[in-house]
C-alpha cells in the first residue's frame, strides 16, 4: 500500500512523546498503510466488519456510561465498565479531540476483556487502524472477535 502525505504525517504524530507518551505504533516497524491493510486482511479472514465492530463497541460503551463508572451487565453475555477521565486526546490524523474514555468489555461466557478508547473507536471506523503491534491500546483483531463473539 502506497502512503500518502496525510498518513506521512499522521505517522509522525503517532511516534512516542508527540500525543501520548507511549505513541500509538508500540515496537511495530511497518509503514502505516502496512499496518493498517495487514489488519484489514486479518478482519476479513475472520469474518469482520469494521463498521459492524465500531457499532457494537459504540453500543457496548454507551450502555456501559450507564453504570456511572461501576460494571455494567449487557444482554446477559458482557460485563462493561466505563471510566471518564479529565482531559482529551486529539487524533494522530488531525481530524478531531476525543474525551479520554476508558471502555472495558469482558466477554462473561470466555472471560476475553478488551479494553479501549473513544479515539480507539473513530481510528477503527475512520481509518481501520487499530495501533501497532506492541502498543497499550492496540486492538487485535482475534481478540476483538472472541470479545464480541455472543
Amino acid at each position: 500500500m502506497k502512503t500518502d502525505p496525510h498518513y506521512a504525517k499522521a505517522y509522525e504524530n503517532m511516534k512516542p512523546g508527540v500525543i501520548t507518551a507511549e505513541g500509538f505504533l508500540g515496537d511495530d516497524p511497518r509503514t502505516l498503510a502496512d499496518i493498517i491493510e495487514a489488519d484489514e486482511e486479518e478482519f476479513a479472514r475472520l469474518g469482520l466488519s469494521f463498521e459492524e465492530v465500531a457499532a457494537r463497541l459504540k453500543a457496548l460503551r454507551d450502555e456501559g456510561k450507564k453504570g456511572l463508572g461501576e460494571p455494567v451487565t449487557v444482554e446477559g453475555k458482557w460485563l462493561v465498565r466505563v471510566d471518564d477521565a479529565r482531559g482529551h486526546l486529539p487524533s494522530p490524523f488531525e481530524d478531531g479531540i476525543f474525551r479520554k474514555v476508558n471502555t472495558e468489555v469482558t466477554n462473561l461466557r470466555n472471560g476475553e476483556t478488551l479494553v479501549f478508547t473513544d479515539l480507539n473507536l473513530h481510528l477503527l471506523e475512520r481509518y481501520h487502524f487499530l495501533e501497532g503491534k506492541g502498543s497499550p491500546f492496540r486492538l487485535e483483531p482475534e481478540r476483538i472477535k472472541r470479545v464480541l463473539e455472543g
